[in-house]
């Protein structure tokens, strides 16, 4: 399958929710697709106010978070456009403290889940398997300027390959192929920093995504005008332990 996330659908799903803690946020959907146990790519976008706080806690599944504004910290990671945060399911993380002009990022799963479980009250929930979690550098979006006066593609790495596990950006000129890149494991997410990739389905425009599931054809893509900068993010299966029982 392949799915695309979308500004557009952003803007028209952008509202405040306030978690039974009390943490108060806005969310937005870039990217929705069925809720089912299988495969069901969700990539939504978590606005924290400035200084505010959320306590660490765990998913159910494995997940990507890319920053698009603001700064802060994640544990004792600091992070700011561009940072890529990896969390393996039954897999605790946190702190995340915004800045003071806040902190937005986006969560990103290929399959869907209802939400967090807080610790230490949901430590009872944990499941036995392998924990893990991985931090890359901050990695800011190139200018237009600079993208267009790219002359060769850059591949820079944020989270080394591990298992299935992967994530580097791309910097590609104007109107330059994207080679095809294989989706293993639970699927690949493209995520747009800055200029324009232009799919067979539609362009993507910065922080617009696209979902590829293992076997999905991934060629016929080029940079845009000004050209693109690309992360790329593989996401890892879910562990034997964590996909039974």
């Amino acid at each position: 399958m392949i799915a695309l996330g979308s500004a557009a659908l952003a803007g028209e799903t952008r509202h405040q929710r306030v978690l039974e803690n009390g943490f108060s946020f806005h969310r937005s959907e870039w990217m929705q697709s069925e809720r089912g146990p299988g495969l069901s790519p969700t990539v939504f976008l978590v606005e924290q106010p400035p200084n505010a706080v959320l306590a660490p806690h765990f998913h159910t599944q494995n997940q990507f978070q890319v920053v698009k504004a603001g700064s802060g910290t994640l544990g004792a990671h600091a992070v700011g456009p561009g940072s890529v945060h990896y969390a393996g399911a039954f897999t605790g993380y946190g702190p995340l403290v915004a800045g003071p002009a806040g902190l937005s990022y986006f969560t990103i799963r290929a399959v869907y889940e209802t939400g967090a479980n807080f610790l230490p009250a949901a430590r009872g929930r944990l499941r036995r398997g392998p924990k893990r979690n991985a931090h890359g550098p901050v990695h800011e979006p190139l200018s237009i300027e600079t993208l267009r006066g790219l002359e060769s593609v850059r591949q820079i790495p944020l989270i080394a390959p591990q298992d299935g596990l992967e994530a580097y950006a791309l910097q590609l000129p104007p109107f330059s192929r994207l080679e095809p890149i294989e989706a293993r494991g639970s699927g690949q997410f493209q995520l747009v920093l800055a200029g324009a990739l232009e799919t067979p389905q539609r362009r993507l425009q910065a922080w617009e995504s696209r979902y590829l599931s293992p076997g999905e054809d991934a060629g016929g893509c080029l940079a845009g005008a000004s050209g693109v900068h690309l992360l790329v993010l593989q996401m890892p299966a879910v562990a034997l332990e964590y996909s039974t029982g």
